[in-house]
């Protein structure tokens, strides 16, 4: 069985022009979610008693692992800059330490309110190249699209630590030996089927969905009988580390979509820390990843913390909810009059 190491030294050696630089980054990513699972091992649960930038209650774990992100990545000599979901601002790598080409944006705990039943979390990253003329980036240069993206992934804390990696060349899965410390590539090339009778979405926000999505899912449950004509299995859980690495592992699709509920926010993950990273790996697997409207990785994002509906998963079930979308997409009107479009109804 190949360790993580020397599979990464091994795609290097694919093109000829690479420094070593991104391995040793990537290296320094593998070593903080290490560190993590064995903090998240001990049990660690108590609140730290403080809010985030977004006025969230953060529980000692968040803070513990995004210091963890920080240290294990800032002295390397490979990045440029840091930014956090935790953090309102991007950290900048202290001037006694050399700065490198590129940019790292994490989730230090993806799903920490599941901590207090000792519920499933992880750790969602990705890897930006920094423009070849700036120092010390700024906020402008973290907001790229997802498409360019160099790497990402996510450490999933499980009853075994794994850690998935998308590199441009498809995805890739590794658990951690504890014995020997290192992660060996377990799961090579990770697919996701094109279609699925599984599909994940928390239904009890069903009553701020737009239409489309209310269409899809009453669609599913109505089973065989219905018009999918197969019956659908619903799984939910309040983790989108589980729940990526679920669908990676077996198939579905996941919908968290644009909703009313609070209509100051177009959505409720953020695009940068979640969709971004989780939807590359997605693409990368031969699945889809989309606001419900368009591909998210084409999205050019506004602002750090910009938030966004995500829908990603088999290809055809999100290609029917982009087309019940078109369809009828209701979202910015409430009069059915003027929000539907199909063969007999073209009203805009």
């Amino acid at each position: 069985m190949k360790q993580m190491t020397r599979f990464l030294i091994e795609e290097q050696r694919l093109h000829k022009n690479a420094t070593g630089n991104f391995i040793a980054l990537v290296n320094d990513v593998r070593l903080a979610c290490k560190r993590i699972a064995t903090l998240i091992g001990k049990g660690a649960l108590g609140a730290a008693g403080s809010v985030n930038a977004h006025d969230e209650r953060q529980e000692k774990l968040d803070l513990l692992a995004n210091e963890i992100f920080i240290r294990t990545n800032e002295w390397g000599g490979h990045l440029a800059g840091m930014a956090s979901r935790e953090m309102d601002a991007p950290h900048v790598i202290p001037a006694d330490y050399p700065r490198g080409r590129y940019l790292l944006l994490f989730d230090p705990l993806d799903g920490s309110a599941s901590l207090d039943f000792n519920g499933t979390v992880g750790s969602i990253f990705s890897v930006l190249r920094c423009p070849e003329d700036v120092s010390v980036p700024s906020i402008d240069h973290f907001l790229q699209a997802g498409a360019r993206q160099v790497c990402a992934g996510y450490a999933i804390y499980g009853p075994s630590t794994m850690l998935v990696l998308a590199c441009g060349r498809g995805v890739h899965g590794f658990t951690l030996d504890r014995e020997i410390g290192e992660f060996m590539l377990t799961h090579p090339d990770l697919r996701i089927a094109e279609s699925t009778s599984e599909f994940a979405i928390d239904a009890g926000n069903s009553r701020y969905w737009e239409s489309p999505i209310r269409r899809y899912v009453s669609e599913c449950q109505a089973g065989a009988a219905g018009p999918r004509g197969r019956n659908f299995s619903m799984r939910w859980v309040s983790s989108l580390v589980a729940q990526a690495h679920r669908i990676l592992m077996r198939g579905g699709v996941f919908i968290y979509p644009l909703d009313r509920k609070d209509l100051s926010n177009p959505g409720r993950l953020r695009l940068l820390y979640a969709a971004n990273p989780i939807g590359f790996l997605i693409e990368q697997a031969g699945g889809r990843a989309s606001t419900g409207r368009e591909p998210i990785l084409t999205i050019e994002p506004e602002a750090l913390q910009q938030r966004t509906g995500l829908v990603f998963g088999a290809r055809e079930e999100v290609e029917r909810i982009e087309r019940y979308h078109q369809e009828c997409d209701d979202f910015e009107y409430e009069a059915p009059l003027f929000g539907c479009r199909n063969a007999l109804r073209t009203f805009a």
